[in-house]
């Protein structure tokens, strides 16, 4: 059995870490936007969490979340392929949406790689719809599917 480890907030130290898995995992092929330095500017800014999840000291998830006034903006989320389909990407994403449901937003929106279906089924697996798409959304290169998950019920 796989136990998954505590989520924390990221700190200035993990920063060079997150950027390099953003660009191995997520921006590949895209250029590479999300270096050290805005992943620091994330850190600092009071409406985003970044939130890691380590092994044995090694980096092994994390999450970028923007909370707004009425919704949050999923920014970022990798997993290593190493750790995929054993529940961590999920509680990630359960921890970053905790405060978006304790502030009573309406939302989480996010955009993902419209050439990552397993992206996709993980993101409608945790209760996220598309609403659309977005082409060139990434860097003109690859489009982008939104989706969105109601945090209101009834």
């Amino acid at each position: 059995m796989f136990v998954v480890p505590a989520i924390r907030l990221a700190q200035p130290q993990d920063a060079a870490g997150i950027a390099l898995m953003s660009r191995d995992q997520i921006e590949t092929d895209l250029g590479w936007s999300w270096r050290r330095d805005r992943v620091l500017q994330a850190m600092a800014n009071p409406a985003v969490n970044v939130a890691v999840l380590q092994i044995d000291q090694r980096l092994v998830s994390f999450g970028i979340m923007e909370y707004g006034e009425h919704h949050a903006h999923l920014a970022l989320l990798a997993v290593a392929p190493t750790h995929r389909r054993r529940g961590v990407g999920a509680r990630l994403v359960d921890w970053l949406q905790k405060p978006a449901q304790l502030a009573g937003l309406e939302k989480i929106r996010l955009e993902l790689r419209a050439d990552n279906p397993g992206a996709l089924a993980f993101y409608r697996r945790l209760g996220f719809e598309a609403t659309g798409r977005a082409a060139g959304y990434y860097g003109g290169v690859v489009d982008a599917i939104r989706m969105e998950k109601n945090l209101r019920t009834g």
